[in-house]
């Protein structure tokens, strides 16, 4: 009989972690434990939250029924690190001192899934992991080039996901994800639309440095020249525009709301303005999916919606009504990425998959 390995995944985030106990591909429990902004301000550094955040999570999947001393291995979310190749990473020094020591470890708490993985293959004796961060940059060349040598395209995105609902459809369908192409659209506060050839994302709107379309909170691609005329004409500085880019772009700009529950509702009631706004993000979303699209030749065997905000029909189907020209669209909500990370070091734990090396 073959193994059913159990894993621990675990996922930091600015106000909570997120874990789940995994038994090969199913899961067993999910739970979340939160952080109140009272509790984190007695820390000065990020990780110094660490121990903490572990106590915490160790209390909540026992208190729950499981043990961790019985857990395969625990796998973390990998942050932003250095680019890299997508794959599953064993959480080596090398990797360990970037998840530390990086100017981002003080930036995001996503930073700390690794490093806590990392303890806790320590303590109990087990591999730790990280699957598919934000970084993985494994584009054609030719997609990194601009029309100024001095800029270079970036490659910050949904990789987790982006990934795990590729595999995820095509257990569905009897298919191998290495053998097929796909247009994926993660719609979430941020959003990226990627080329998968072959198992290879070849190309990818970048989700935070401003491109593709405009998102809940994001500002997506803009006029090269009126933005450079804001920036002047207007006196801002230099972390003033990165937030209209990253944080207060999109919808915030608009209604100062990054809520696309709440854009939807004042569409029903009416507000024209919000409807334009909407459907002109959706109209952005669709138009990057066709531009993927001939990034592959139009050799596309479908196109695949997910994160939070496919669980919106208004959005969903006016994407698919512009976009199903190109292929069968399929439409999985939420982005899963503990069942995604838990996945990946099933992989590995069953040989499926060999685990990478980081290296600098």
């Amino acid at each position: 009989m073959e193994k059913k390995y159990r894993v621990l995944a675990i996922n930091p985030g600015s106000t909570s972690t997120k874990v789940g106990v995994y038994e090969g591909y199913d899961m067993l429990y999910e739970g979340t434990v939160r952080h109140s902004q009272e509790e984190l301000s007695k820390f000065a550094a990020i990780h110094d939250q660490k121990d903490m955040r572990m106590d915490l999570v160790e209390e909540l999947v026992e208190d729950n029924g499981y043990k961790l001393s019985e857990m395969d291995a625990f796998v973390g979310r990998g942050g932003i690190i250095r680019p890299l190749k997508s794959g599953v990473y064993t959480i080596n020094e090398t990797l360990l001192d970037d998840l530390k020591n990086l100017p981002s470890a003080q930036r995001h708490a996503s930073m700390l899934g690794g490093v806590i993985a990392r303890a806790y293959g320590d303590k109990y004796g087990k591999p730790s992991f990280i699957v598919d961060p934000v970084t993985v940059d494994e584009r054609d060349e030719i997609a990194t080039v601009t029309g100024l040598p001095q800029i270079k395209r970036g490659c910050i995105f949904h990789c987790l996901n982006q990934k795990s609902v590729c595999r995820y459809h095509c257990r569905l369908n009897g298919m191998k994800y290495e053998e097929h192409n796909f247009v994926v659209a993660h719609l979430g506060g941020g959003i990226s639309v990627a080329a998968h050839r072959k198992g290879v994302i070849v190309d990818v709107t970048d989700a935070m440095e401003g491109e593709g379309p405009f998102t809940p909170e994001r500002c997506g691609a803009l006029p090269a020249k009126q933005l450079a005329d804001l920036i002047y004409d207007g006196g801002y500085s230099r972390e003033e525009i990165n937030k209209l880019i990253a944080g207060r772009g999109g919808f915030m700009a608009y209604f100062n709301t990054n809520s696309a529950i709440e854009i939807e509702k004042m569409i029903e009631a009416g507000d024209e303005r919000a409807k334009l706004v909407y459907e002109a993000m959706a109209y952005n979303i669709a138009k990057s999916c066709g531009a993927m699209a001939a990034v592959l030749a139009g050799e596309v065997d479908a196109v695949l919606i997910t994160g939070g905000m496919a669980y919106s029909k208004m959005l969903s189907d006016y994407i698919t009504k512009h976009v199903k020209f190109i292929a069968p669209v399929s439409v999985y909500p939420g982005e899963g990425e503990l069942s995604a990370l838990a996945a990946g070091a099933v992989r590995v734990l069953s040989g499926e998959e060999q685990p990478k090396e980081y290296t600098v």
